[in-house]
C-alpha cells in the first residue's frame, strides 16, 4: 500500500496538486482520465466541477461531489512513477 493523499487543490484545467503521507508532492494531469468517458465522469468535464475535488477524510484519496473517487495507490504510482506492485494469483 503506497502513501495516502493528505491535500489536494486544483491548478489549473485538469491538473490537481497532490501532497501525499511521505511528503511527496506532485501535479497530475488528469484530463486524459476524465474527458471522454462519460458516466460518472461526465460531470467532471465542467472544470469549476472537477475544481470541486477534495480528500476523503477516511480513506484519503480524491472524491467529488457526486461520490466518484479513485484509487490511491493507481494516483500515487501515476503521480510519482512509481510501479504498481504485480499481483500474484494463488493456484
Amino acid at each position: 500500500m503506497f502513501p495516502r493523499i493528505v491535500s489536494v487543490y486544483h491548478v489549473r484545467e485538469y491538473v490537481l496538486h497532490l501532497t501525499f503521507a511521505n511528503g511527496e508532492q506532485a501535479d497530475l494531469d488528469m484530463e486524459t482520465r476524465v474527458v471522454g468517458r462519460g458516466g460518472v465522469f461526465e460531470p467532471l468535464e465542467d472544470v469549476s466541477y472537477f475544481a470541486q475535488v477534495a480528500v476523503d477524510p477516511e480513506v484519503h484519496t480524491l472524491v467529488w461531489p457526486n461520490g466518484l473517487d479513485l484509487d490511491p495507490d493507481v494516483l500515487y504510482s501515476e503521480a510519482t512513477g512509481t510501479p504498481l506492485p504485480i499481483l500474484q494469483t494463488i493456484p
